[in-house]
């Protein structure tokens, strides 16, 4: 049996590999640098989880998500896997504790952002590290033409100097042909080996429905699914709410999850649609990445995302069982237009992007020339009512001064409390005998933490004040008491955003907006709608189009809407095409005459067509006459 087998076994309990995974894990462990791009739920993680395992030494994974970082050490935790991340808002203290059992041997897996990879404090230890492998996971962040751009990715590179014999991983589930050559450029892979799986899911269907009314539709779908586990994604919260209240009108199982919730909801409603008490979920774009529940048997879209690359993304979660399962699109004309709209509002002018840059600075109390590195909660809704200024048009501006490297905004997410001692553990003894009423308190966590003497201990305050029987309120201030005389340091629960600054504040007349920042990303930004307007009106198979789109290609699906129309009619959509011109030829036609003379029982067929001929300026339509004309 093989090395990387034996892993799998030992910690995963597989007795094989899927696709290419054993050749990407191999390519790594003999030293390549390597490129895998897989597919939503292609199991990317386990490629370099395995490899680093394999090789001598501490595996750095480079991961653009505090949640996702986060989910990905619990899980490594609970299979007996050492693993840490640096995540914003740690102490420098735990930081620094961190990094010693990187350096020493104490850990398999450190999981940091890109942007932690420019600290002084990390690059320092990172040279002392023995490390084995560097991974870097959702690698089309590199590119400036992929859809999630973090300028800071453009940084990884660098700490090859100090390392330059230790492979680099790469994984994406997302590339184009333009985003993957990008990818090897940036971080300069050499010694390369290319892994790309597959992007068909046979078992999954794309279906995409224009609607005249998506609400009485969506209902519809739903129906057809009681029982079964399925997602609905909303573009807005507002959205996820109302969708919610019908279908438990409907007496469906729902539950709702979004990133204006706070931690512990969110995550009750995630537990109960794990563990099946929910059916479906209602949710926004922030149920992502790290969503790998295998049996969810529909994925439907209530609102259209923007760009090809989130709607492959969001579909993939349907059938990673392998099972037969179905995701379903619904738009209407009025929704195109909102989401030009919406995208946009995404670039508000430049000199408002600067002037939300000072107000921020104002708002955290950072003096010109401080700030670097600094990490703060930042409250969204508290900074635009103190500037009134409209949330939204706040939160675009923030995301062009992360493109433009100045922050990272980090999303919310439920910090728990997490403390250790100070003092020594005789130290703690003295200072119960000193204070008889902190006894308790102390007892229970020099006993019930292993090594809250030395790291960060996280506690659940519900769980430790049931267990001491006295209230929250009373625990929150004997915790104060211990933090305010130097016994335990503290990092309170939070679930508010972050905000961590990359360099000093600037004076308002020294901000530049960089042009890849700005104009170079909404050219990108428009270019990926108009592709996902095309998928939306396209009269190819979805698959195929799909496919064609990431540089692939299949055969027709034969289950996606347009395969299933086809199948359903005399015509396919090259014949009814030439059809219905021949027939403008001839004369002017309504869509009724046309549907008539090509005796058409499937409508949509006929108005998929005609919408794809007005969209590409063949025909135009006459509103008096309510009449078809060739151009």
């Amino acid at each position: 049996m093989s090395k990387s087998l034996e892993i799998l076994s030992k910690y995963w309990g597989y007795d094989g590999f899927r696709g290419k995974q054993e050749d990407i894990i191999n390519s790594a462990i003999y030293g390549h640098d390597t490129l895998a791009l897989l597919p939503t739920g292609g199991g990317k993680s386990i490629c370099y989880q395995i490899a680093g395992l394999a090789r001598e030494g501490i595996c750095i994974v480079v991961s653009p998500l505090i949640a996702l970082m986060q989910d990905q050490v619990d899980n490594l935790k609970a299979r007996g896997i050492k693993a840490k991340a640096i995540i914003s808002g740690m102490s420098k203290r735990e930081i620094d504790i961190t990094l010693d059992n990187a350096k020493f041997g104490g850990l398999n897996f450190l999981y940091v952002s890109p942007e932690r990879l420019k600290s002084k404090l990390f690059l320092t230890r990172f040279q002392q590290m023995n490390v084995s492998l560097i991974a870097i996971d959702e690698a089309h962040c590199i590119s400036q033409w992929g859809h999630d751009f973090r300028p800071s990715y453009r940084e990884i590179a660098k700490i090859r100097e100090y390392h330059p014999n230790v492979p680099m991983m790469a994984l994406t589930a997302t590339a184009t042909p333009e985003v993957k050559e990008d990818i090897i450029t940036q971080l300069g892979l050499r010694n390369l080996k290319y892994f790309e799986g597959s992007f068909t899911r046979d078992n999954i269907s794309y279906e995409i429905y224009k609607s005249e009314n998506k609400l009485k539709d969506l209902l519809a779908l739903v129906d057809k699914f009681k029982g079964h586990t399925g997602i609905i994604y909303c573009q807005t919260r507002k959205d996820c709410k109302h969708i919610a209240k019908l279908l438990l009108s409907y007496k469906h199982l729902v539950g709702i999850y979004h990133g204006g919730m706070d931690g512990d909801k969110r995550n009750e409603s995630l537990q109960a649609w794990l563990s099946n008490h929910i059916r479906i979920m209602v949710a926004t774009n922030a149920f992502g990445m790290g969503i790998d529940k295998p049996d969810v048997r529909f994925v439907a879209h209530y609102q259209i995302p923007n760009s090809i690359e989130a709607y492959f993304q969001e579909a993939g979660r349907a059938g990673r069982d392998g099972k037969k399962s179905r995701t379903f699109a619904l738009y209407e004309d009025e929704d195109l237009l909102l989401m030009r709209k919406q995208l946009e509002q995404q670039f508000p002018p430049i000199d408002d992007v600067k002037l939300m840059y000072r107000a921020v600075c104002n708002f955290l109390k950072i003096a010109i020339g401080s700030g670097k590195d600094e990490t703060y909660p930042f409250d969204l809704r508290e900074f635009a009512s103190k500037f009134k200024l409209n949330v939204v048009e706040a939160y675009n501006a923030l995301k062009i001064l992360e493109l433009n490297d100045d922050i990272v905004l980090n999303e919310a997410i439920h910090h728990p409390t997490r403390l250790k001692f100070v003092i020594s553990n005789a130290g703690a003894y003295s200072f119960q005998i000193k204070h008889d009423n902190y006894s308790g308190l102390i007892t229970w966590l020099s006993r019930s933490y292993a090594g809250i003497f030395s790291e960060f201990a996280t506690i659940r305050e519900k769980d430790l004040s049931k267990r001491l029987r006295i209230t929250e309120k009373e625990l929150d201030r004997q915790l104060k008491f211990l933090e305010n005389n130097g016994v335990v340091e503290i990092q309170w629960r939070s679930d508010l955003p972050q905000i961590s600054f990359t360099h000093e504040r600037l004076p308002d007349d020294y901000l530049r907006i960089k042009k890849e920042a700005y104009q170079n990303r909404k050219d990108i930004a428009f270019n990926k709608l108009k592709a996902m307007t095309e998928l939306l009106k396209t009269t190819r198979c979805r698959t195929q189009f799909i496919l064609a789109y990431f540089g692939q290609s299949s055969e027709a699906c034969g289950t996606c809407d347009v395969c299933r129309s086809e199948a359903n009619s005399e015509y396919t959509h090259e014949q009814l095409k030439a059809a219905i011109l021949d027939l403008l030829n001839n004369g002017h036609l309504s869509l009724d005459q046309l549907k008539s003379e090509l005796n058409i029982r499937d409508k949509k067929q006929l108005t998929r067509v005609v919408d794809h001929l007005l969209d590409e300026e063949i025909i135009h339509y006459n509103v008096a006459n309510n009449l078809l004309l060739l151009n």
